[in-house]
């Protein structure tokens, strides 16, 4: 669990409690419960979907979903269907590997762990790296209830080696990786005298108690495990100016949202999204293309005509990171469309929709960037090549919220270590308490001008 930050008034603050939310979040499981724990220190009170809701102008409230999706809600004093709801969406998931349910693997005198590949992940840099496990866990208890509990083993436990250069000359050159028999990491070295070892959930068992020994574990049934690299997060180059991390993608938007929202006044309505299942579609129960946030706002509004008119003057900023120029590769972007680190977030425009900017909604995120003195720049993908999508025109068509995608320049998205700039995630969060504050913000006079 990590500890509540102050509120940050540096840059250096900023990024310092960003690097702690970092190495406390390995899953998606994790990143919730701790944005969770910050909201409620905050004031912020819990919601359950399945009990009945009273909620009231200048509450506080957030509720999670699968315990890996959460939504943060500010209420505010200002009629809903004359403010509208300012919306911030990003998401709790990231590339990774993820434990099979049969995993054990006792291969010529070595115990592995057979894992498959979640999302579009860049494998080659998964090798060689000191790697641990975390997740959920449900077991049975001895009363016989179903619980779940949370695990994290904090320590290398396993590593995926690569195959030295002498056995493979073609390596650097062209090297394909199988991911069903290539990434199978390394867990343990077997007894020499063929004595038995224990599975995989006797290991959570033993893990989960040794961390919590007032556990009554009867039986480990299921669980949802990742690896994770072990090396934290940091500040790094001459001089700080960038931030190395796993997971960039996309909890530092998750970060920067909650931030943002924790400053927010109650004058107007705020809310904070963040899903799941992002790199994989977001087709969940607590994925943006889940009903989550339709059955939140139905609540809040069940009738339908003021839900509409409410929708009509609010606005979501989809926050996921953008593609910064490679100096490396500049080839593989538009030659007007590179965004370079440290110099402000990014508006991402595709003419196919797969981010929901229009004209008026990064007509808003200009100006609003203008009034707090952050630069923004913009990313369109070259023509010849694909484009990436966020969870920008999922809620757009699913809600009917006016949207925008923006994002902080990354390099290496989706690799096991991803790279950003020190000053951009203070950019955009200034951008974002901007958009939380300010009760004249342009929001109602240019983007839903009547």
């Amino acid at each position: 669990m990590m500890e509540s930050p102050l509120v940050p008034h540096t840059q250096i603050d900023f990024n310092e409690n960003l690097l702690r939310f970092l190495q406390a979040s390995p899953t998606p499981f994790h990143a919730a419960k701790n944005l969770a724990d910050q909201l409620s220190r905050a004031g912020f009170t819990q919601l359950q979907e399945g009990d009945a809701w009273s909620l009231k102008p200048g509450g506080r409230y957030w509720l999670t979903r699968n315990d890996s999706s959460i939504i943060a809600f500010i209420y505010g004093y200002s009629p809903l269907v004359e403010s509208g709801i300012r919306m911030l969406g990003a998401h709790t998931d990231s590339p990774c590997l993820k434990v099979k349910p049969r995993a054990e693997l006792n291969r010529r005198g070595y115990f592995q762990l057979g894992v498959e590949v979640y999302g579009g992940a860049l494998l080659a840099p998964w090798y060689d790296r000191d790697l641990s496990m975390a997740g959920r866990v449900t077991y049975c208890d001895e009363q016989g209830n179903i619980t779940s509990e949370l695990i994290d083993f904090g320590r290398p436990i396993a590593i995926i080696p690569s195959l030295a250069i002498h056995l493979d000359r073609d390596a650097n050159n062209a090297r394909s990786i199988n991911p069903q028999k290539d990434i199978v990491p390394l867990v343990l070295q077997l007894p020499a005298d063929d004595s038995p070892v224990p599975g995989f959930r006797e290991l959570l068992q033993a893990e989960l108690q040794r961390s919590n020994p007032s556990l009554a574990i009867k039986q480990v049934l299921d669980y949802e495990i990742s690896l994770y690299d072990t090396q934290p997060p940091a500040l790094t180059g001459l001089q700080n100016d960038f931030i190395s991390s796993a997971r960039l993608d996309n909890l530092l938007s998750c970060f920067i949202g909650l931030q943002a929202l924790l400053n927010a006044d109650n004058k107007v309505s705020s809310l904070l999204i963040c899903t799941d299942h992002e790199e994989i579609g977001s087709a969940s129960c607590c994925g943006a293309k889940g009903p989550m946030l339709q059955h939140f706002l139905e609540r809040l509004l069940p009738d339908t005509e003021t839900r509409v008119r409410t929708i009509e003057r609010s606005m979501m900023i989809s926050a996921d990171n953008a593609h910064g120029i490679h100096p490396n590769f500049m080839d593989k972007h538009d030659e007007n469309h590179g965004p370079l680190l440290n110099r402000g977030p990014v508006i991402k425009i595709n003419a196919n929709q797969r981010y929901a900017t229009t004209s008026e909604t990064s007509a808003f995120f200009r100006l609003l960037c203008n009034q707090v003195n952050v630069p923004v720049q913009s990313f369109v993908a070259r023509t010849d090549m694909g484009c990436g999508s966020t969870i920008g025109p999922i809620v757009a068509s699913e809600v009917g919220v006016k949207t925008i995608d923006v994002g902080v320049p990354t390099f290496a998205m989706h690799s096991i270590r991803e790279l950003a700039g020190a000053a951009d995630s203070w950019y955009l969060y200034q951008v974002a308490k901007a958009f939380f504050t300010y009760p004249n913000a342009p929001l109602a006079r240019v983007v839903i001008a009547q």
